[in-house]
């Protein structure tokens, strides 16, 4: 049996609730973008049931309190081929079992689930140490990142928090869509081409701030000047800041 959701979380626990109903253990849970099709199978194209998917957010949080109805969404986030299939075994292992089973490290698909949050984990974190503001000629602050993951949800609050006092972007190149904070509350959005009409910078039409510039050019010279080449380390500097962060460092550019 082939079910295809809308690619949402609570799309994916509502196709794991009726895949677990239905009783059928050869399941195959897929988005309609990566649904491979077959003159064999034919696909269930499941809408999200609100009900059911409140019922198993319930019997989930009973199980594993709303921290671990968390982990799993965040587990979401990675945009592993593998998670719905691993969301559908870990579930059906948890309900079977009737207790909480994510310490449960000997089954391959908890430990699987575990160590993507571990890596989701790293990767937020690197996403707060590296992200660089640019102030836009609007005087709106920008940052693009494309994190492996996307952790643009896990983020927000600590930018929020952060930069309070300054409305800014933080603008996933790789999904198409970013953070706006206008000083009160964050909002989802998506850059326009234009910059008509728009109090957001556009994607193809950023312009920096005169003083942004000025800034950068103080900021390399600071950094070139502190730099002594008789304690370099390359090494150890790499392990502290990857490679594939380098683009995100005025300093670096």
């Amino acid at each position: 049996m082939t079910i295809i959701y809308d690619g949402s979380f609570e799309g994916l626990l509502g196709a794991v609730g009726y895949a677990l109903k239905t009783g059928v253990e050869d399941v195959v849970i897929t988005t309609e973008e990566n649904y491979a099709p077959s003159l064999f199978d034919e696909p269930i194209v499941l809408a999200t049931n609100n009900e059911l998917v409140d019922r198993m957010k319930t019997a989930i949080v009973d199980l594993i309190k709303k921290p671990g109805l968390e982990s799993l969404w965040k587990f979401t986030l990675s945009e592993k081929s593998e998670v719905p299939q691993v969301l559908f075994s870990v579930l059906g292992y948890m309900f079977r079992s009737k207790k909480n089973i994510l310490g449960d490290f000997a089954d391959p698909k908890v430990l699987f689930l575990q160590k993507t949050l571990k890596q989701i984990s790293r990767e937020r974190h690197r996403m707060t140490a590296f992200v660089r503001f640019k102030k836009a000629s609007n005087g709106v602050y920008f940052a693009e990142i494309e994190p492996d993951f996307d952790v643009l949800p896990l983020i927000s609050k600590h930018f929020a928090q952060r930069y309070a006092d300054q409305s800014w972007v933080i603008y996933d190149k790789m999904r198409d869509y970013g953070l706006f904070y206008d000083l009160k509350n964050v909002h989802v959005v998506t850059l326009t081409l234009d910059a008509e009409n728009s109090s957001l910078p556009a994607k193809t039409l950023l312009e920096w701030d005169e003083e942004e510039k000025e800034f950068q050019t103080l900021w390399k010279d600071y950094f070139h000047s502190t730099h002594i080449p008789a304690r370099k380390n390359k090494k150890l500097h790499l392990q502290h800041v990857p490679k594939r962060y380098w683009k995100y460092l005025t300093e670096k550019q």
